[in-house]
């Protein structure tokens, strides 16, 4: 049953960000898919520290203000380790829409790590990396 709880989070996570057919991006989402606490980190290709709500304001803006659109990003593959109350998963991604007018696809790697709360698995950090 967890890996089924976490594997809904997950889609539920990348899903958030989702603006095609002119659907509204639903970035709020992450604050209640994450812990308050929770920390995110891009490493390459520019590192950088965000907290949850540095994290959801610009991509908020990004997805909302016409400059991302037709946005979607999706696993490819996932790897899901639990232990108890805490769970690890290392996964590929795809990610593809229009920016600022021309077609944008990408791709990376995203780590997440996910505790089990009284309300259901959450995410307590993640990690990714673009590739260039």
């Amino acid at each position: 049953m967890s890996k089924s709880e976490i594997d809904m989070v997950t889609a539920e996570f990348f899903g958030s960000f989702d603006n095609r057919g002119g659907g509204a991006a639903d970035v709020d989402r992450v604050r209640r898919l994450m812990l308050p606490g929770g920390v995110i980190v891009l490493t390459g290709p520019a590192f950088a520290v965000y907290t949850v709500e540095e994290f959801i304001e610009p991509r908020r803006r990004l997805l909302t203000e016409g400059r991302l659109v037709e946005f979607s990003e999706w696993e490819t593959s996932e790897r899901t380790e639990i232990a108890g109350d805490i769970a690890s998963r290392f996964g590929e991604y795809r990610k593809s829409g229009i920016l600022d007018g021309e077609p944008y696809e990408g791709g990376g790697t995203k780590t997440i790590q996910f505790v089990r709360t009284p309300e259901g698995w959450r995410i307590a950090a993640f990690s990714w990396f673009d590739q260039p």
